[in-house]
């Protein structure tokens, strides 16, 4: 089965033998780059060796049983999932669509699944990541980030999850611009179940669902921290957009720093345990960003799709205007309590609820139990 796509896979007999490495244990890219250097060989002439050669290379006997009797099932499995349907793709280390960036970490996966096209896993990514269980700020903070960002020619990549990752693909997909979703889970095995139809929202707007897990790879806890040092390492910078200490999405902050990437994060109200994590990293040294712009910054000499000088403009103008608003000026970016609102301003309270239900209609502020939000500028 020779098959050769546009932009997809190279022939099925190269990508075998690279089906063939996922099944030797403990043998990662990295390794196998230091067997070409210093014995001059290919991948393909590993498993025609002979075991005497195998062992003189090093490789162990649990080793060289994997690469003398590989899996066939298990490949035949994965091709057949590839060759399925058009949308698909398979693509190992090697391939000319395989992304730069994902290159040059320590631990670059050996192959990526995906659906969609795998020429945009080259495009000029910021990874966007945070809790699964945000604050309404934090879920504004995250749609209005990927929408802003997406404008500016950056494609948004997170992992799916609940919370900030799936806000920020919504974002994204909202204004109609490409995002990529990375998987912890096999590529068959959509997870959580109910961003099934967000998925589908990510093709449908030319983006890409991609996992390094084959299809019917049973799910395991520690793929879900695994799976965050793709999304950063497919990055330009990573944004931590709202976590706790102990979270993921610090994980994918240090993989980020060790990958030499750019960290970002949004602070928060003192109290609360979300902010915590992004108050941590701007003491260690993340870029602490309030706006787009402490981002582009740090990226000029990147040439992204579109200037961010129009949306520049757009946010410096709002800004300007919100500020001389009395009433949005009596609100906070923490719950204030309606009576709170009517002092601050001046203004009766059958009127400041009028008025409120105006401006959370324009998404400047949201009723939540207790009183209303802040959303800041749209």
């Amino acid at each position: 089965m020779q098959q050769d796509v546009e932009g997809g896979d190279s022939g099925s007999r190269e990508l075998e033998d690279w089906l063939k490495l996922t099944q030797i244990p403990n043998f990662s890219v990295a390794r196998l780059l230091k067997f070409k250097k210093k014995y001059d060989i290919q991948l393909s002439e590993i498993f025609v060796a002979s075991t005497a050669t195998l062992q003189e290379m090093g490789f162990r006997q649990q080793q060289i049983e994997a690469i003398q009797h590989p899996d066939e099932s298990a490949i035949n499995t994965s091709l057949k999932w590839r060759y399925a349907e058009n949308n698909r793709f398979l693509i190992h280390f090697e391939h000319p669509n395989y992304p730069f960036l994902l290159r040059q970490i320590a631990s670059s996966p050996p192959l990526l699944y995906g659906y969609g096209d795998p020429k945009c896993l080259n495009n000029y990514q910021l990874a966007m990541v945070g809790s699964r269980v945000p604050s309404p700020q934090g879920k504004e903070n995250a749609k209005t980030f990927a929408r802003r960002l997406s404008e500016c020619g950056w494609t948004i990549t997170s992992g799916l999850a609940l919370g900030i990752d799936g806000l920020s693909h919504q974002g994204a997909v909202s204004g109609g611009f490409t995002t990529i979703a990375v998987l912890g889970t096999a590529i068959d095995k959509m997870y959580p179940r109910r961003h099934i139809k967000l998925g589908e929202q990510i093709l449908e707007n030319n983006g890409v669902i991609i996992s390094e897990f084959a299809p019917n790879t049973v799910g395991r806890p520690e793929y879900f921290p695994r799976r965050n040092r793709i999304i950063s390492g497919l990055s330009q910078g990573t944004l931590i957009v709202e976590a706790a200490i102990k979270s993921g999405s610090l994980i994918t902050a240090r993989y980020a720093l060790e990958q030499n990437r750019e960290v970002f994060a949004l602070p928060g109200n003192i109290h609360n345990p979300m902010a915590a994590g992004c108050h941590h990293l701007i003491q260690q040294g993340a870029k602490l960003v309030t706006c787009i712009e402490d981002i582009n910054e740090e990226f000029q000499h990147l040439i992204l799709p579109t200037s961010s000088e129009k949306v520049h403009k757009s946010e410096k103008n709002m800004t300007q205007s919100l500020a001389s608003d009395k009433l949005l000026d009596s609100v906070d970016f923490e719950v204030t309590p309606l009576d709170i609102v009517a002092q601050r301003s001046g203004i009766e309270v059958a009127e400041v609820m009028s008025q409120l239900l105006e401006y959370e209609l324009r998404g400047l502020v949201i009723a939540v139990s207790g009183g209303y939000i802040k959303l800041g500028e749209k």
